[in-house]
């Protein structure tokens, strides 16, 4: 279906869906945050199975997530209650009508001060349906400013590597290529992040925009923000829009502060300790791994007991292992190391050279147990 947004009957379709946004509201809201709490666990978990195997892409992945799973919570939480007293609002207007300040028998110092800020219940009623709106749309609008912020880091950490420190790359051209960009875009970030903080001030000048626009042309781009400008840009004209992003700025910044708050009961021991003569850590004995988010350490024992004349020694394999291996024994490093981000997909037949390398690899197999 086409429809015309210039149109007289498009208009009057969404101004009819408009008034009965807030049943989908809701109903979005309820399977959002029914799926995000039932996400939490997992993400956590893989946020630690990751950071165990020394996976730092999979962490970035995995806490790009759980922070984006934790603002919709917050958000979506947050527009269900507004909305349900919203709701209940409704529902006292039906039976009690406006709110009958002369009924109430205050003094009229009392009076006077009550009509002024309460108005009537209408507007109150008005206004909670403004915060419910614009609540729920800005809701998802934050997570784009999360994958921005990740977008825009992970292309500083991409010049940075790739060109920078890119051994493959002639010197002259690392420098000549890698250090631009990375000025290009530490300059950009912090240009972008200054016109979004003070909303558009770069862009009303005559002279700063035409500066401003190469940095912001790319940046739309990078950070995403070509899929999501049309939301940005209605919340900045409206008053209402931006004193609601205000409000919501303290509450991240209190719930970030209340989840950083841990109890702690000793001053010499600490559930991170080491194992040693005097601390046995759980994580590395094997029979005290018991929980979904236990993770073997450098080394486990199968207990903290020896029943049997050996002892069982457990290695759990990271990337790290790899590295110390090379570096005890420099005859088994690769000249092109293969580990890191691969695909499964074959381009062409397999020729002669890659089954060598199979069976060379085969044949120092051995080596490099024997080196472990």
């Amino acid at each position: 279906m086409q429809n015309d947004y210039k149109s007289p009957a498009f208009k009057k379709l969404l101004d009819s869906l408009q008034q009965q946004s807030w049943e989908l509201e809701l109903l979005i809201s309820g399977f959002a945050i029914f799926g995000l709490f039932t996400a939490l666990e997992p993400l956590e978990i893989g946020i630690q199975e990751a950071g165990n195997d020394d996976n730092t892409l999979k962490v970035i992945l995995y806490i790009i997530a759980l922070i984006s799973c934790y603002i919709l919570l917050f958000n979506l939480l947050l527009h269900v209650i507004l909305r349900g007293l919203w709701i209940g609002a409704l529902g006292l207007r039906y039976v009690s009508g406006d709110i009958e300040f002369d009924k109430l028998n205050y003094s009229e110092k009392f009076k006077n001060y009550l009509s002024k800020r309460i108005v009537s219940f209408d507007r109150y009623i008005g206004r909670l349906e403004n915060y419910c709106s614009v609540l729920f749309a800005i809701s998802f609008l934050l997570i784009f400013y999360v994958l921005a912020i990740t977008m825009v880091n992970l292309a500083l950490v991409f010049v940075a590597t790739s060109i920078i420190d890119n051994d493959l790359l002639p010197g002259w051209l690392q420098k000549a290529l890698g250090i631009p960009l990375l000025l290009f875009l530490i300059i950009g970030m912090f240009l972008t992040f200054f016109d979004f903080v003070t909303q558009g001030l770069l862009k009303k000048n005559k002279w700063v925009a035409k500066a401003y626009f190469p940095f912001y042309w790319i940046f739309s781009f990078l950070t995403l923000s070509f899929l999501y400008r049309p939301l940005i840009y209605n919340f900045l004209d409206n008053k209402f829009g931006k004193k609601l992003i205000l409000m919501l700025v303290p509450g991240y910044i209190l719930i970030l502060g209340i989840a950083s708050i841990d109890y702690k009961d000793s001053n010499f021991l600490n559930s991170s300790n080491s194992s040693s003569a005097n601390f046995a850590n759980k994580e590395n004995y094997m029979d005290m791994l018991l929980e979904k988010t236990d993770y073997p350490g450098t080394v486990v024992l199968s207990s903290k007991v020896v029943r049997t004349p050996f002892l069982q020694v457990f290695l759990p394999f990271r990337e790290k292992i790899e590295d110390h291996i090379f570096s005890y024994n420099p005859k088994l490093k690769p000249k092109n190391d293969q580990r890191g981000l691969t695909s499964s997909i074959v381009i062409g037949w397999k020729d002669a050279d890659d089954k060598f390398k199979n069976i060379n690899k085969d044949s120092i197999y051995n080596v490099y147990l024997e080196t472990v």
